[in-house]
C-alpha cells in the first residue's frame, strides 16, 4: 500500500532534503525510522527537493508499505523518533499509481526579508537580511513582470541539467511586513535555485540598481551571466504544494490555463 505523508520542517540544520553520502537530511530521517520499522531500507520520494537551509511549511512524500497501521499511529510513530526541527501534520493512504512528484501541479514559495540598523541573531536562519532602503513599489512591479510562461534560463543556476527551462508562473508579488517585505511566488515548478535568483534580482531592483523593464529583454536572452546575484537559502520557505489542478484555480481562477509537463518539473 503507498502512503502520503505531509510534513513541515525548518532547514538550518540540514544539508537539504535530498540524501547526501554524509551529513544530515530530511530524506535521511525518514528513511532512518523506516528501515527500524521495516527491517529493510525504504524509500521515499518527495514533491519537492529543498535546498540546504531551505524550510518547509508543507511537503509531501510517498513511500510503500506492507504494514497495516492506521494512519494515526503513522503519524504517532514517525513523530515520536523525529528530532524537535521536523513535524508530521497527516498521513493518509494514497492510490498505487499517485506519485508525489509527477502529480505535483504546483509549488507557492515564500522568501522572507528583514531590514534593521543592524542583523538580529535571533533571525539567524529564517530571514535574510538586507540593510540598504528598498523601494518595494518598484520591486514589486517588477516582480508582476515575470507572471506568465517564460523561459527562465537566465533566472536559474547555470548548473540546471533539464532540457526545458520553460516555466509559467501565476503568482509573484512582494508583500510589505513589519521588518521588511516578504516574495511570494507560485509556479507550475521551479528550476534550480530559481527563485533565489529572482529574488536577488528584485532586491537589485529595489536598490535602484536594475530595473522593471529589464524583465522581458533578460527573459528573451536567456543568459545567467546578466543576472550574476543568488540571495541565500535564509528566508526561503516551501509554502504550500499543489496536488491537483483543483487547488491552482480555486486560488487563481477558472481563467488559469494549468501548463506543466510531469517529466519536465525539477526543483
Amino acid at each position: 500500500m503507498r502512503i502520503l505523508v505531509e510534513i513541515e520542517y525548518q532547514g538550518n540544520q540540514f544539508l537539504g532534503f535530498q540524501i547526501q553520502q554524509q551529513g544530515r537530511t530530511i530524506q535521511q530521517q525518514f528513511e532512518k525510522i523506516l528501515k527500524r520499522m521495516h527491517k529493510r531500507h525504504v524509500r521515499i520520494h518527495p514533491s519537492s527537493r529543498t535546498d540546504r537551509g531551505v524550510h518547509a511549511y508543507q511537503q509531501y512524500f510517498h513511500f510503500d508499505t506492507d504494514l497495516n497501521i492506521e494512519n494515526n499511529k503513522w503519524q504517532y510513530a514517525l513523530n515520536s523518533a523525529l528530532p524537535d526541527d521536523i513535524y508530521v501534520k497527516s498521513v493518509q493512504h494514497v492510490d498505487e499509481d499517485f506519485h508525489c512528484r509527477y502529480d505535483c501541479v504546483g509549488k507557492k514559495y515564500r522568501y522572507k526579508v528583514y531590514q534593521a540598523e543592524h542583523r538580529n541573531p535571533f533571525e539567524s536562519g529564517l530571514k535574510t537580511y538586507v540593510s540598504e532602503i528598498l523601494d518595494l513599489d518598484s520591486m514589486n512591479k517588477a516582480a508582476q513582470l515575470f507572471i506568465g510562461t517564460h523561459d527562465f534560463t537566465g533566472f536559474c543556476s547555470q548548473k540546471t541539467e533539464v532540457q526545458s527551462k520553460v516555466r509559467t508562473l501565476y503568482e509573484s508579488k512582494i508583500i510589505k511586513t513589519e521588518d521588511g517585505f516578504d516574495y511570494i511566488v507560485t509556479g507550475s515548478g521551479f528550476l534550480y535555485n530559481m527563485v533565489r535568483v529572482l529574488v536577488a534580482f528584485l532586491i537589485e531592483v529595489g536598490k535602484g540598481k536594475r530595473k522593471p523593464d529589464e524583465i522581458p529583454v533578460l527573459l528573451e536572452e536567456k543568459n545567467r551571466n546578466k543576472i550574476p546575484f543568488t540571495a541565500p537559502s535564509d528566508g526561503l520557505y516551501l509554502e504550500k504544494i499543489y496536488l491537483s489542478d483543483h487547488e491552482l484555480m480555486d486560488e487563481f481562477g477558472n481563467h488559469i490555463k494549468i501548463h506543466y509537463k510531469k517529466s519536465l518539473q525539477n526543483d
